[in-house]
């Protein structure tokens, strides 16, 4: 049996849907999927049993980012990644834009900022840590827009059209790197953006919609310059198996396909996100300045009266 540096066959059969979808977990994956559930899990139960609520819905959203990204790493789809460009920018395209704006929707860090308990007076326990780090110089960097579609993009262009991708490929740390990296630009790219958790940086609605189509287009225009090349441009994929019977240009031209078709899905969840947001946040709005209006209506009236009134003396 043939193996590549990083203990994956490469004998695999021609790829299915079926066969992609076989169980075979990366360890590392699975542990921190694991883990994840469980902290989340804990959280909302924290909360309910003092008689706090979370929304189901929230809970909904975090569970199923956790499952996109065990379907893409935790099944065969990963070791077909590992030999077939197609089958990779499936798994790079989920992790990196499906998985992140799942995960953000359900507000994981206001739930460990609502569940942990604070400490003593004079010490320093989890959630002043998690608060410290949400104010932090490196955290208002990262999740600037200045830095964030830079490096959205970078991880296109300077990952793939480089030989970093190839270093990247010739281990299962350097691999497991690679698509760890995929998922944490794509969550602080998209944090700023979604606007759920508290963060350093909170733009209003019309910016945060241009700050994401400042960066989609260049998915689209990456997955266009991969269908139109005349021959593969990614060494780790140039002699696929041939068991697999597929040929390497196709398969190049259909990972480009991949990518500039998935970059419209997280357009339209976030801009769908954006819009309930923005309509609920008019309708706080609403329902304070009505508030207001109940509470100071009648001395609002009385002024208005004797304003008129001292017009009327001046008339005189």
């Amino acid at each position: 049996m043939d193996h590549s540096g990083h203990g994956m066959t490469t004998d695999l059969p021609p790829f299915t849907l079926g066969r992609g979808l076989e169980f075979s977990p990366d360890l590392f994956f699975l542990i921190g999927c694991l883990a994840g559930l469980g902290l989340y899990g804990w959280g909302v139960a924290r909360l309910r049993r003092r008689g706090d609520a979370w929304p189901v819905s929230r809970a909904v959203f975090f569970v199923v980012g956790v499952l996109t990204i065990a379907l893409v790493m935790c099944t065969k789809l990963n070791d077909y990644g590992m030999v077939m460009f197609s089958v990779h920018m499936v798994q790079h395209m989920v992790i990196s834009m499906l998985s992140p704006i799942l995960l953000l929707l359900g507000a994981p860090v206001t739930l460990a900022l609502r569940a942990l308990p604070v400490a003593g007076r004079g010490s320093t326990g989890p959630r002043e840590l998690l608060l410290k780090l949400l104010h932090s110089r490196y955290m208002k960097v990262i999740t600037h827009p200045g830095f964030t579609i830079p490096m959205f993009i970078a991880s296109l262009y300077a990952l793939y059209f480089t030989p970093l991708f190839d270093f990247l490929m010739e281990s299962k740390p350097g691999h497991i790197g690679m698509m760890v990296h995929f998922l944490m630009v794509g969550v602080v790219f998209f944090w700023p953006i979604m606007g759920v958790d508290p963060g350093p940086h909170r733009p209003g609605y019309v910016m945060r919609m241009l700050e994401l189509f400042a960066g989609m287009p260049f998915h689209a225009f990456f997955g266009i310059a991969l269908m139109m090349a005349s021959e593969p441009m990614v060494k780790a994929y140039q002699n696929p198996p041939a068991s697999l019977g597929i040929d390497a240009l196709a398969d190049q031209n259909a990972a480009g396909g991949i990518a500039w078709a998935f970059s419209e899905i997280p357009s339209v969840l976030v801009l769908i996100a954006l819009v309930y947001q923005w309509y609920h946040s008019e309708q706080r709005q609403a329902v304070r300045m009505d508030r207001a209006a109940d509470r100071n209506g009648d001395k609002d009236l009385e002024a208005y009266n004797a304003y008129l009134a001292s017009l009327q003396a001046r008339g005189r």
